[in-house]
């Protein structure tokens, strides 16, 4: 089970976060954001996208969305996101668990500034129903992931 292969890899890098484990399906922003009991642009959905050099992983804001321009600008190809069974075969989480977290060598995790704007954000943990609570620092650390980017649009404050 994906989740606990995510909870083994923290376990393996020393988080001392415990992962959520919700009686309801976090499978979407709305779903987890009820689950996890905040706003919805708090949480951190995890978008499986290609890039020239493979699959990778962005983790954003629930209330983001991919800027075509921007992913463009910053990966030098148009955005396109995987299937369902591509991004299961990418990231070994299936759709509504997927995270940045216990990925397949070759498969790069990157992080969206649209998180950067709250003290905690909610990824998925490997399951339709896990989440855990990091700081975006965290997320970027445990996540492993190799730059911040900015690749989204919808999200930024007046």
């Amino acid at each position: 089970m994906s989740i606990e292969k995510v909870r083994a890899y923290l376990q393996e890098l020393n988080c001392p976060k415990e992962i959520l484990v919700f009686e309801t399906s976090s499978a979407t922003v709305d779903l987890a954001a009820q689950a996890a009991g905040v706003i919805p642009a708090r949480i951190s959905k995890t978008l499986c996208l290609m890039s020239k050099d493979g699959p990778i992983v962005v983790a954003v804001a629930g209330d983001a969305k991919i800027d075509n321009r921007k992913f463009k600008d910053s990966f030098g190809l148009k955005a396109k996101m995987l299937s369902p069974e591509e991004t299961l075969e990418a990231t070994g989480h299936a759709v509504g668990g997927v995270c940045p977290f216990a990925l397949p060598e070759g498969t790069k995790a990157y992080a969206d500034i649209s998180m950067k704007r709250f003290e905690t954000v909610f990824p998925a943990a490997g399951s339709s129903n896990s989440a855990i609570e990091f700081t975006c620092d965290e997320l970027f650390q445990y996540g492993k992931c190799v730059n911040w980017v900015d690749i989204c649009k919808g999200w930024e404050e007046e």
